[in-house]
């Protein structure tokens, strides 16, 4: 019974979710972990009615059983970020999954956000909206910020013109200046899919992202969620929608791109607003982009 639902899910993953293989790979495999752990915890066959009735200490039991292996931090949080969509899942719509702080991970020196993790805040932000477009939406839109560099509010002030979106984009920053920036592939098809979902008709001349009720979109409804899923994967408190723009910045810098390219791109007045991305520790960045960034291929 538990081996259809891993599969179900696997599957909602893949076409509802449109999660990488990488990420699905992971997340079934934590799956997997936990249900034959309840299997010995609990003593019994795991199906959907156990893991709909489970409690915080299963969760912290399954935790401390992994640590007892090795697992760090940032590892036990990525897992427990796997278990409550897995959860969610099992539960339906009106599932309650059981609610605990993830692991606190370790501040290091002050650094962007690691590509990983953005993704993470993407995804998990995405999984606890409380409508699939709402979802949908959150997840478009933080891929703005990290894709192509956008301060949020002018991500906010995008309209329906905008659409479709091509491999490139009109942007008006501050002061009313304006700049072309680069638009990923997966980046356009997050807003795609987003548009498509949406119950409010984007006009062109009506903002992009709207609200709950079709308002425009509030900046705080979006800080809010990014700043519930962060402490929930336990992540440091830099991790904020503007930190996404600072990544976007560092990972092109350590990619080879020059200051000047780099301060159009992020609409700065003056090259020495963009110099500040020079202290980051290039070398390091390089290394993280290259094996990781899930947009550089």
């Amino acid at each position: 019974m538990v081996d259809v639902l891993i599969r179900d899910w696997d599957a909602h993953l893949a076409h509802e979710k449109r999660r990488s293989d990488h990420t699905r790979r992971a997340y079934i495999a934590t799956a997997e972990r936990f249900c034959g752990f309840l299997a010995h915890h609990r003593g019994g066959a795991v199906d959907a009615r156990m893991l709909k009735g489970l409690t915080p200490n299963d969760l912290r039991s399954y935790l401390a059983d992994r640590r007892a292996d090795g697992l760090g931090n940032a590892s036990a949080a990525r897992e427990l970020s796997a278990l409550r969509s897995f959860l969610r899942f099992v539960g339906g719509s009106n599932a309650s999954v059981p609610q605990m702080r993830g692991p606190r991970v370790k501040k290091g020196l002050p650094r962007p956000v690691a590509p990983a993790e953005a993704m993470q805040i993407a995804q998990d932000v995405e999984d606890n909206a409380r409508e699939a477009w709402v979802g949908a939406r959150d997840f478009a839109l933080l891929l703005l910020l990290y894709g192509a560099g956008l301060r949020i509010g002018e991500a906010l002030s995008l309209t329906g013109a905008a659409l479709p979106l091509g491999e490139t984009l009109r942007v008006t920053g501050k002061r009313g200046k304006t700049r072309i920036v680069p638009i990923l592939p997966a980046v356009a098809a997050a807003v795609a899919r987003y548009a498509a979902a949406c119950p409010w008709p984007v006009g062109k001349d009506a903002p992009l992202f709207v609200g709950a009720r079709g308002g425009p979109l509030q900046p705080g409804v979006v800080r809010a969620s990014v700043r519930q899923a962060r402490r929930a994967l336990g992540l440091p408190e830099r991790t904020t929608p503007h930190a996404l723009r600072h990544s976007f910045a560092t990972h092109l810098l350590a990619g080879g791109a020059d200051l000047r390219s780099l301060q159009e791109l992020l609409g700065h007045a003056s090259l020495a607003s963009t110099q500040i991305y020079t202290a980051v520790d290039a070398a390091h960045l390089l290394d993280v982009y290259r094996s990781a960034h899930p947009r550089a291929g």
